[in-house]
């Protein structure tokens, strides 16, 4: 059995391809690309009252740790790179989400809007039943 697994790793690891796919090279990165993932999503999708600055300080921090991380080791690791930047990108757009809505009046703007749509949404209501009746 020992023999048999000997041989299918030499096998892997004598084809280049095959090695960096069977390596955590390859797979670190990977399973870390959930992070700019959801980072993206979230700024597509998410209320920016939501956002936390800190965790969003930290991850910027730490996906520029881990740039120039991949950058360090050898051989360079270019994929977990394009992960961090990824990353990178996507907090910093979430950070300035951030600040645009708690310091630089996006709150308000948004609750206006909010209260705007509302104030509609009251005014059509009576007029409503009629129509249907018609």
């Amino acid at each position: 059995m020992a023999a048999a697994i000997s041989a299918l790793n030499a096998k892997i690891r004598s084809n280049p391809a095959l090695s960096y796919f069977c390596s955590t090279h390859f797979w670190g990165p990977v399973s870390n690309f959930g992070i700019p993932v959801a980072a993206v999503l979230d700024i597509t999708r998410k209320d920016p009252e939501i956002i936390s600055g800190k965790m969003t300080a930290a991850l910027v921090v730490y996906s520029a740790v881990f740039m120039r991380y991949s950058m360090a080791v050898t051989p360079k690791n270019y994929l977990l790179f394009g992960c961090h930047f990824v990353n990178e990108c996507s907090q910093l757009a979430q950070g300035y989400r951030y600040i645009n809505y708690w310091n630089y009046g996006g709150r308000e703007k948004s609750l206006a809007e909010k209260a705007k749509e509302a104030s509609t949404l009251t005014a059509a209501a009576p007029v409503a039943p009629e129509l249907v009746k018609k």
